[in-house]
């Protein structure tokens, strides 16, 4: 079955303008209410809008607004959770590899041993091996369990 992106209208002679570049393509709730109560005061009094077709209107304006406050509320827990894993100390991963093997390569020379301990000096971490060697976790290049 083929699908049809909404956002995507044909150019037509009004689209051209520069501020109808700026505008967004979306129908918002406001708008869609104001359609909504317009079609109500403009309907043939004779004739009213059959009900069935009132209800799916409401229908699709409450799963509008339910839909564009889910938007929002993911919005705002991705900023969250971006500042977070940006500001993250990265102290608590280095704690989880104590006890671990770890591999890497420091001055031309391979390392290998089990952390024993992780250290901040001057804002920056080194991990100390059973054997006191002292190495960067940039120089790490496998961590694995202990064999």
């Amino acid at each position: 079955m083929a699908t049809v992106d909404p956002t995507i209208r044909p150019n037509t002679a009004a689209d051209t303008s520069p501020s109808a570049a700026n505008k967004n393509d979306t129908l918002g709730r406001d708008q869609f209410l104001k359609i909504l109560l317009t079609q109500l005061q403009n309907q043939d009094p004779t004739n009213p809008i059959d009900d069935r077709e009132f209800v799916t209107q409401l229908a699709t304006f409450a799963s509008l607004e339910q839909q564009m406050n889910m938007n929002e509320s993911i919005t705002q827990l991705n900023m969250v959770m971006s500042t977070f894993v940006a500001h993250q100390d990265p102290f608590n991963t280095y704690v989880g590899w104590i006890g671990k093997e770890v591999e890497g390569k420091q001055d031309d020379k391979e390392i290998s041993g089990t952390v024993k301990s992780v250290k901040n000096i001057d804002n920056e971490y080194f991990l100390y091996l059973e054997d006191g060697t002292k190495i960067s976790p940039w120089d790490v290049t496998t961590v694995g369990e202990k064999s």
